[in-house]
């Protein structure tokens, strides 16, 4: 397809992430060509260690790992069989190293990492430790591929935390290609806005917990990813806009023959890339600063998860290429939102990919300028090939036809011309509060702007007590604090959603303010979310008092509390009693962690700034 000349807001924010990035890219550029100057490495191994590393081998293999002739594909699984969306990765494992035998190669299970269950956590204090998972993902992603035994990584993981984690593992290895091969999700059941709905009646209690459970299993009821546009689904749309999935492969559902042929396809083609042959494609280069900018532009476009404005600007660091979040708003105000799937619409990503998917998506950000061509991809050089889709033949070979011009159901998707609204749907404010961020797709347009007095609560089961006491009369702001990184591990907030959207829809204007998360599900309550400098650091959040009138703007992106300037300033910092948060459900083990996390606009990570993380 014929390229158009690129947006010029899309070309100045990528010079300028480039320019910001320079000193701290080139040193990681550096550090993974040295890392990558002799391969297979391997065979530069002591003898004692090579036969510790193909020890429990089959012959075949083992032959081809001494003679050192064929490529060695190291896993890394996230497998585990309580998540759904990472169930059908059990038998992953041997479908990968039957695929690599036949394509000449050798694939290992190089380690696995952990892998929660926001879904199961929430509310609950497990939640606590959600975020911080990702790092210890990161880290054990290093540990599996420290024997240095690979010429190629492939990676298993779907959901929240984890993807992420894969990512920053893998670039800390970027002299090796690597491939994200997912799962698919689960297939439709109870509509999202049925479940919604019997949420919201539970929390009035008009109807009682069989009910509730009845409808939440008849929506998570099989294996794959939730169908719902969280950030597990967020995540898969991210891998295939910035080339890590082969095409077409985020939203085919589990279990499947083209499934099962897409995988197939993943390890050939981390086979086919490696340092052996011909084209090489190490991961720390395909992903520099123009896939970075492609994945911001592809997030707003999709109305995607608020939790990869922390993600991603831990995942680019990790490359050496620094991002703020004004590159997001600014990126924002050129990209048209093209998706309603829910909590944005009543749709599935069942019914996203039915539409026309990524390749529509694709397509039409490419077609108005807004997304780099000419980058690598796990197929090579160009994402125009990402305009296609996955087919089977009448053999069951794979093979790939371009996706579709139109879309199939403009209530769901629709082109860059006619976009549901012109803008992204995440804003970035700033103001005396400090820098969040609000997620406005889902939003009513008037309800953009709330300016109402403060409800200040330390905790999300506070509010719910009130709630449930009758207490949340007239407009207001809720502001829970003390939900930051450093205070408790930043957890999500789900369980505020269900209250506050019984009291909009009573009429009451509502907003919430918090430095903690509420990630993909962010719905229809205005919330201004990872307020930064938290209220454990004494930022301004840790300020307000009940009855201050507070603004909460996504038009001009403010975030204010409207107090007399000199008031302001002379007020102390209230304080909170957080240990309670800091031990049980091995959360104790976690004080290193909220010691050394930095804070959300700079990706509240524990690791340090780009181009300054150690490389393998």
């Amino acid at each position: 397809m014929a390229q158009p000349t690129l947006n010029a807001r899309v070309g100045e924010v990528t010079h300028r992430i480039a320019a910001r990035s320079r000193a701290g890219r080139a040193r990681y550029l550096d550090r993974i060509a040295e890392a990558g100057a002799h391969r297979p490495h391997r065979q530069a191994l002591g003898c004692a260690n090579q036969a510790h590393g193909f020890a429990a081998c089959g012959p075949a293999d083992k032959a081809m790992l001494r003679a050192g002739q064929g490529a060695s594909i190291g896993i890394v699984t996230a497998y585990n069989d309580m998540l759904s969306a990472h169930q059908p990765y059990e038998r992953y494992p041997q479908l990968i190293r039957e695929a690599a035998r036949a394509a000449g190669g050798v694939a290992l299970v190089a380690g696995g990492v952990p892998a929660m269950c926001d879904g199961i956590t929430q509310g609950e204090a497990g939640m606590e430790l959600s975020l911080f998972s990702r790092d210890v993902i990161a880290l054990s992603t290093a540990i599996a591929l420290s024997h240095q035994t690979f010429d190629a990584a492939v990676f298993l993981g779907i959901c929240d935390k984890i993807v992420p984690g894969l990512v920053i593992g893998a670039l800390s290895f970027g002299h090796l290609p690597a491939v994200f091969i997912p799962s698919g999700p689960m297939t439709s059941g109870l509509s999202n806005t049925e479940k919604s709905k019997v949420r919201q009646l539970f929390a009035e209690g008009k109807v009682g917990r069989d009910a509730l459970l009845e409808a939440e299993a008849k929506s998570y009821h099989g294996p794959g990813t939730c169908t719902f546009y969280g950030t597990a689904n967020t995540n898969q749309m991210l891998m295939e806009i910035m080339g890590l999935h082969l095409p077409g492969a985020s939203f085919v559902t589990p279990d499947t023959p083209l499934r099962d042929a897409l995988t197939r396809a993943a390890v050939e083609r981390a086979l086919a890339i490696t340092a052996l042959g011909n084209d090489p494609i190490p991961a720390g280069r395909m992903l520099d600063e123009k896939a970075f900018v492609n994945a911001i532009v592809g997030l707003h476009a999709t109305g995607g998860s608020t939790n990869h404005t922390l993600h991603l600007v831990a995942m680019a660091a990790a490359g050496g290429i620094s991002l703020t979040w004004d590159d997001f708003s600014e990126l924002a105000e050129v990209t048209p939102l093209l998706a309603r799937v829910y909590p944005n619409g009543t749709a599935d990503v069942n019914h996203f990919h039915a539409a026309g998917g990524m390749a529509f998506v694709i397509r039409e950000l490419l077609s108005a300028g807004l997304l780099h061509e000419d980058v690598e991809t796990v197929l090579g050089r160009g994402l125009a090939a990402y305009t296609r889709e996955p087919m089977l033949g009448e053999d069951g070979s794979l093979g790939w036809r371009e996706g579709p011009a139109t879309s199939g159901d403009e209530a769901v998707l629709r082109g860059a011309g006619t976009p549901f609204q012109a803008t992204g749907g995440l804003k970035v404010l700033d103001g005396n509060m400090g820098r969040a961020v609000i997620k406005t797709s889902a939003v009513a347009p008037e309800r953009h702007v709330i300016e109402a007095p403060a409800r200040v609560f330390h905790a999300q089961e506070d509010l719910q007590a009130a709630f449930k006491a009758g207490e949340l009369a007239g407009d207001f702001v809720a502001v829970v604090r003390f939900q930051g990184p450093k205070a408790n591990g930043m957890p999500e907030l789900h369980k505020l959603m269900p209250p506050l959207g019984v009291l909009q829809d009573r009429g009451q204007k509502v907003a919430l303010v918090t430095d903690g998360r509420l990630s993909g599900a962010s719905g229809k309550v205005p919330s201004a979310i990872h307020v930064t400098p938290e209220a454990a650091e004494g930022g301004a959040i840790a300020r307000i008092r009940d009855g201050d009138v507070m603004r909460v703007d996504a038009v001009s992106g403010r975030l204010e509390v409207l107090v007399p300037p000199g008031e302001w300033a002379a007020r102390p910092a209230a304080r909170a009693d957080l240990s309670a948060h800091h031990t049980g459900v091995g959360r104790d083990l976690f004080a290193a962690f909220r010691a050394a996390v930095g804070p959300a606009d700079q990706g509240a990570a524990i690791f340090g700034a780009a181009g300054d993380m150690a490389v393998e």
